[in-house]
């Protein structure tokens, strides 16, 4: 398998993390949707980060369902979705929190970024950030009643998530987001980025260190 996408973005960090905590190989290419749109198009014509090339060379895209066929590919070895139903419960509840988180925060990024000052329409930023904001109170409640796993064996993918989620928005957009605000979320992140799987996957335009 191959990963399409560069590791600045929180989907395309997450697959590359997940899959190495699933002991999936993959080798990893850092393409950009934007600096490199026509070499990423030869890939998936709709140019979406991330994509995923299949040993047979079908194309995937969206984390959340590279992350599904990944864990059909991990089964019955090992998954990162809990097998309770209640605690998968909790758990994809706390996914939806971080991936809300990643996309407002995401939002707020190509606002800046790519929309002219003049155009930039404050009423819409005022709301994004609103959700972004309501996203990390989630995570940090979450935190609070159902603290989360932090070890390379015992992770799942709502603590996965939710540490991609939260390096992002703090590499990203940390004077929106006050990290002291946050402290259960803040001290949960740290810890996961300390752990081997996303030491080998670090947020940026670097590739992945464990690809063959």
């Amino acid at each position: 398998m191959k990963l399409i996408g560069m590791l600045d973005s929180p989907y395309v960090r997450r697959v590359a993390i997940s899959l190495q905590l699933l002991g999936l190989r993959f080798e990893h290419q850092s393409l950009s949707v934007f600096s490199t749109f026509v070499q990423f198009q030869d890939i998936n014509p709709v140019v979406k980060a991330p994509s995923l090339i299949c040993d047979d060379g079908e194309v995937l895209m969206d984390s959340t369902l590279i992350l599904e066929l990944a864990e059909a590919l991990a089964a019955p070895r090992k998954s990162l979705l809990p097998a309770n139903l209640a605690q998968r419960q909790h758990a994809l509840r706390a996914i939806g929190l971080a991936l809300a988180a990643c996309e407002k925060s995401v939002q707020i990024v190509y606002e800046r970024n790519l929309r002219p000052a003049e155009k930039l329409h404050q009423p819409w930023v005022t709301r994004v950030t609103g959700q972004l904001l309501a996203a990390c109170a989630g995570l940090e409640s979450e935190l609070v009643r159902r603290p989360l796993a932090c070890s390379s064996a015992a992770i799942n993918q709502a603590g996965v998530s939710a540490a991609v989620a939260w390096h992002f928005i703090q590499q990203m957009l940390p004077e929106v987001v006050n990290a002291d605000q946050y402290p259960l979320l803040r001290q949960f992140s740290s810890q996961a980025e300390a752990l081997p799987e996303f030491m080998a996957a670090p947020h940026g335009d670097s590739t992945y260190r464990g690809a063959s």
